[in-house]
C-alpha cells in the first residue's frame, strides 16, 4: 500500500479541534465525578492522551490491553485481553476511551468486563465510529468523526505494526 497515494481524511488541525471540543464536554458531563478514563491499548494512546489534556478535572487514567485484529485490516471478532487494570472502577463514572468501533466486538466486550466490575457509570468515547460495519448492538457515547467503510491509518491507527504516529487519519486512495 505504500506505493499507493495517501487521501487525508481528517487533518491534524481538523483532530485538534474536535478533540478540545469532546475535552469541553466531556469536563461538562463529569463535573463534580469521580472519573477514570480506560484507554484501550495500543490504538487509543493518542487520541485518549489528548483528550485527557483537554478534560479540565481531577481524573485518573488506566489501561486496558486488547486486540482483535492482529495486522490484518478487518476484525477476527474474537476480543483477547492481554492485561488488567491497576485502577479500582467500583463505584466510579468510567469513561473508555477507543480509537475506533466498526464491528462493535471490542467495545462491547470491554463494556461488559468493565460492568461486572460494578461502576457507578459508563461511557464510551471514540476518535472514529464506522456504524455500516457494526456486527453486535454497541454504540459510542462520544464520537470525534463518523466515517465511511474505509481503512484508515494514522493517530494511533496501525497498518501492520506501523503508521501509528503520523498526525492525521488517512486511507490510500485507488489509481
Amino acid at each position: 500500500m505504500e506505493n499507493k497515494k495517501r487521501l487525508i481524511l481528517f487533518s491534524k488541525e481538523d483532530i485538534d479541534k474536535r478533540v478540545v471540543e469532546l475535552g469541553k464536554i466531556l469536563t461538562e458531563d463529569y463535573k463534580d465525578k469521580d472519573l477514570l478514563v480506560i484507554s484501550l491499548l495500543r490504538g487509543s494512546f493518542i487520541f485518549a492522551a489528548d483528550l485527557v489534556r483537554n478534560i479540565d478535572l481531577k481524573l485518573e487514567i488506566d489501561f486496558l490491553t486488547t486486540t482483535s485484529y492482529e495486522n490484518e485490516e478487518k476484525s477476527s471478532g474474537i476480543v483477547n485481553f492481554l492485561g488488567g487494570l491497576r485502577s479500582s472502577v467500583k463505584d466510579r463514572d468510567v469513561l473508555i476511551v477507543d480509537d475506533i468501533v466498526d464491528s462493535g466486538n471490542t467495545l462491547k466486550a470491554v463494556k461488559e468486563k468493565v460492568q461486572k466490575m460494578g461502576p457507578k457509570s459508563l461511557k464510551s468515547c471514540v476518535c472514529l465510529n464506522k456504524p455500516s460495519r457494526r456486527e453486535v448492538d454497541v454504540e459510542p457515547d462520544y464520537v470525534a468523526f463518523t466515517i465511511e467503510d474505509v481503512f484508515i491509518v494514522g493517530y494511533g491507527l496501525n497498518y501492520g505494526d506501523y503508521m501509528r504516529n503520523v498526525p492525521y487519519i488517512f486511507t490510500y486512495e485507488n489509481k
